[in-house]
């Protein structure tokens, strides 16, 4: 008898059980979309991070449990998860995989969003190994590339949705780029494609040098709220020249494959797309402060002006008046410059077509 217990264990422990699913863009539509299509004895476990703005009501596992046999609920701090079920991340909430529980912390943000799908997976990976099923889905730019990379080289499926299925096809397409998916299929396969792998028995776990292992622990480690410095974040990479948009510090270049990603010694992580994109943003910001002080700097001349003009002093008058055109002139320049300022990310290709 307690061999049998002991072998049904084994078994137990290699199945395909944690799945992870990463939308953005679109995401509220294709996630009930599957959910709906999966059988009430799914045999496990699904963890989701949809990108939402950090101030709004998310009603999503309300949507979910519309039509789905499985419950959806939000993930809690501390909870054990159970199979059959569906665990949504909080909004502006990471959501961390541990032996059996849940982290539900305010870490740094990862490529500008909390939650972020490369933390989820990344956790996944890191603690679960081959027993993962990694899902990217529809979105724009490429969180969820990085994490699924995580999951394949640790051993995990990874399934990414059809780009030209998707309602934004950016993040399907992006994780391509850089990870070999096992699987591509249209949203309409998911269910089913799910259900199949989830009963499948998981190969042996791959080795992946120590190294490797370390620095994904201490990522792990950040977004559950760790310090970054403290950790040495900043000695698992070669550090660059380039700062954090969000908080100015030291950014150092990690290499995952032909991945490139970037992450600050306070925690804030960037790929390529997204860093591009927070920069130019950020340009356009200090565009809009230049315009506004230059300005105020000809209404504050143009004042002077009428106040010598006031006192009868017109060669002064005269002097702060034209100080007024010229500056007027430079803040027209910098007004154009604005609207003629491209916002760009890495996904410079996906940005060419949509011109087309």
């Amino acid at each position: 008898m307690a061999t049998t217990k002991k072998s049904t264990k084994k078994k137990q422990d290699t199945l395909r059980d944690i799945v992870v699913i990463g939308a953005s863009a679109g995401g509220i539509l294709a996630l009930p979309e599957i959910t709906k299509h999966l059988p009430a004895n799914f045999p496990g476990t699904i963890f989701v991070v949809q990108h939402l703005g950090p101030y709004s009501e998310s009603v999503l596992p309300q949507i979910i449990n519309l039509n789905s046999a499985l419950p959806a609920q939000f993930a809690k701090d501390g909870e054990k998860f159970l199979p059959g079920n569906i665990y949504v991340a909080p909004p502006d909430h990471h959501l961390i995989l541990e032996k059996g529980t849940m982290v539900v912390s305010k870490g740094p943000k990862e490529n500008r969003f909390r939650p972020s799908i490369d933390a989820l997976f990344r956790s996944a990976a890191y603690v679960y190994g081959n027993r993962v099923v990694g899902v990217v889905l529809t979105g724009y730019l490429d969180d969820g590339t990085s994490g699924l990379w995580s999951v394949q080289r640790l051993g995990g499926v990874t399934v990414v949705q059809d780009p030209s299925d998707a309602a934004v096809p950016d993040m399907p397409a992006n994780a391509l780029q850089f990870v070999e998916a096992d699987h591509v299929v249209p949203l309409a396969q998911l269910a089913s494609l799910l259900t199949h792998l989830t009963t499948e028995e998981a190969p042996a776990p791959p080795n992946v040098p120590q190294d490797d292992l370390n620095r994904l622990e201490i990522e792990i480690a950040i977004a559950r709220h760790d310090n970054a410095f403290e950790m040495g974040i900043i000695d698992k990479g070669e550090l660059t020249a380039f700062t954090c948009p969000d908080c100015h510090g030291a950014l150092t270049k990690l290499i995952e494959g032909n991945l490139i990603r970037f992450r600050c010694h306070t925690g804030h992580a960037y790929t390529i797309s997204s860093l591009l994109a927070e920069v130019t943003e950020s340009v356009e910001s200090l565009l809009y402060q230049a315009m506004r002080g230059l300005e105020e700097t000809k209404m504050l001349l143009e004042n002077m002006g009428t106040y010598f003009t006031q006192t009868k002093q017109p060669d002064v008058a005269a002097l702060f008046q034209q100080k007024a055109e010229e500056t007027g002139q430079q803040a027209r320049v910098v007004h154009d410059s604005i609207f003629v300022h491209e916002k760009l990310s890495g996904d410079l290709q996906f940005q060419k077509k949509k011109l087309r």
